[in-house]
């Protein structure tokens, strides 16, 4: 996808630790539809488990995870979310939401006929 937009929340520039952190960001794309992504920082992932503390990071939608948060980084995340028809912006996005479109029951019937294949192929 070559024609998108990435816009950030209002309180970008004031983003105190840019190594520890975490925000939404918004990608335009050219049909007019708005995906939004989170992207964190390793360094919040850290403060995360230590604040609540537990020493792992809870199941949760996917996060865009980056050094930094400055555009530039962010940016060049983003690009290649939007590689091979946007197809990992879109399995981000769908997987933040709750409409359902990862039902289990249709991942388990997926997960049967992986079975059956790897069981045709390793015995």
């Amino acid at each position: 996808m070559e024609n998108y937009v990435i816009k950030y929340p209002s309180y970008f520039d004031e983003i105190e630790d840019i190594e520890n952190d975490n925000i939404d960001v918004f990608i335009e794309t050219e049909d007019g539809f708005t995906y939004t992504l989170v992207v964190t920082t390793p360094k919040y992932l850290f403060s995360y488990m230590d604040k609540e503390g537990v020493d792992f990071i809870p199941a949760a939608p996917p996060e865009v995870i980056v050094k930094k948060l400055s555009k530039e980084v962010i940016e060049k995340a983003v690009k290649t979310y939007l590689e091979d028809d946007s197809y990992w912006l879109k399995l981000y996005f769908l997987a933040g939401t709750n409409e359902g479109l990862f039902d289990v029951k249709e991942m388990d019937k997926i997960l049967d006929k992986i079975k059956r294949t790897n069981k045709d192929i390793f015995g």
